[in-house]
């Protein structure tokens, strides 16, 4: 393969462009549906089920989120050096047997162990493989492609909130993990496995003044240090936000149909969101967007805590939806808008796993700012103030110069 051929996304036809941003757009939306966004939905089944407490049903899945942290680094040198076709469909393969166990588990610790295995294969499923894969083959073209993305996958919980909740009515929980994993292996394993094949281009080096040829360097300075803390920051408060909703909303005597639903909605408000980040890109600096998307977060969350009519709270809800759905697109292009796409798999890795951690103990931690300042509005105002330390921060997060 030449340089100049991977200078364009020329490495895939048109049409293998369009298969691969389409079955991403797809698998993306059924596996964020099932892997993450049916829990919230059927974890107050789960607890009055089984008698485990609700807080110990919450960490299995915080622990499912650590997993996927740490594998989550090793999956991004792979994507570097071979590209998501194999390492997507394996994740989706190992998802079978995963929810399986879940579904399944007779006692708290195999349903602890059935989440870890869930974790690794989120960790070659979710949004960190396939940014990486829409990055490296749409090239100069990626931001376009990355917002189609998460678009798309911003209907992960409109579609499945509701859903879970209507299979729920009829169903056990573990009957309603079972109907949901069939969805989830007739989609997702043959849509990686088919969709994703195709020439896998090299980095553009040629095309991008790094500031660091050496990923190893990059990931030492100051800028992305600080990048990883307030990244990390935020998804703490924007995840803690997403899974405590449905008890906030019901806390303030919302019906637990009417807070899925809600949720859902919110998933709709992402969707809203991103269509507004191409433009925002090319008339804000990487510095000025960050800092006024996390405060827009720590805005809606606010919001969410003193706001107390139905109507009003699910009119938020979509708000926050919206500023959460552009903080994916800020989070997709955090390491190309300031270092290039060269190493992106590598280091989108070393950043996502702490954000991933944060976002694995951000369910547990919400419900336990619940109970240490005795209700769901208090503690969405800690989280509004969280978010806001994280804009301030990120206002150090860009390196000395910048890539044109």
């Amino acid at each position: 393969m030449t340089t100049e051929s991977t200078t364009h996304p020329g490495t895939l036809p048109a049409s293998g462009l369009r298969r691969v941003l389409a079955v991403l757009c797809l698998t993306e939306i059924t596996s964020w549906g099932i892997l993450y966004y049916a829990f919230p939905v059927l974890a107050p089944d789960i607890a009055r089920d089984t008698g485990w407490p609700t807080t110990a049903v919450i960490a299995a899945v915080s622990g499912a989120q650590l997993v996927s942290a740490l594998a989550g680094i090793p999956v991004g040198r792979w994507l570097d050096r071979r590209g998501p076709r194999a390492v997507m469909t394996a994740g989706s393969l190992l998802a079978v047997p995963a929810v399986i166990a879940v579904a399944t588990a007779q006692s708290l610790a195999w349903f602890i162990v059935a989440w870890a295995v869930v974790g690794a294969s989120m960790s070659a499923v979710l949004y960190a493989p396939a940014f990486a894969a829409l990055t490296r083959w749409y090239g100069p073209r990626r931001v376009s492609a990355l917002t189609v993305l998460t678009l798309a996958g911003g209907l992960a919980s409109t579609v499945f909130a509701p859903l879970t909740a209507l299979l729920a009515a009829d169903l056990d929980w573990r009957r309603t993990y079972l109907v949901l994993l069939v969805i989830l292996a007739v989609i997702t394993v043959p849509g990686h496995f088919w969709g994703l094949r195709g020439p896998w281009p090299h980095a553009e080096h040629h095309t991008e003044q790094h500031l660091h040829a050496d990923p190893s360097q990059v990931a030492r300075s100051g800028a992305f240090r600080t990048l990883v803390v307030a990244m990390s920051l935020a998804t703490f408060s924007v995840f803690a936000v997403v899974v405590n909703l449905v008890p906030l909303l019901t806390e303030r005597g919302v019906s637990v149909g009417t807070a899925a639903i809600a949720l859902g909605l919110g998933g709709a408000g992402q969707v809203l969101g991103r269509l507004g980040y191409a433009t925002l890109t090319r008339r804000t600096s990487v510095r000025t967007r960050t800092a006024l998307i996390l405060l827009a977060t720590s805005l809606t969350t606010a919001l969410l805590s003193v706001l107390t009519s139905t109507a009003a709270l699910i009119a938020a809800a979509i708000v926050a939806g919206m500023a959460r759905g552009i903080f994916t697109l800020l989070q997709a292009t955090a390491i190309t808008d300031r270092w290039g796409a060269t190493h992106y798999g590598r280091l989108n890795g070393l950043l996502s796993a702490p954000m991933t951690i944060t976002m694995a103990l951000a369910p547990f931690a919400g419900a336990g700012l619940a109970t240490l300042f005795g209700g769901y509005t208090p503690a969405f105002l800690v989280l509004a103030a969280v978010n806001v330390a994280a804009a301030v921060l990120a206002l150090a997060a860009t390196p000395a110069r910048r890539i044109p």
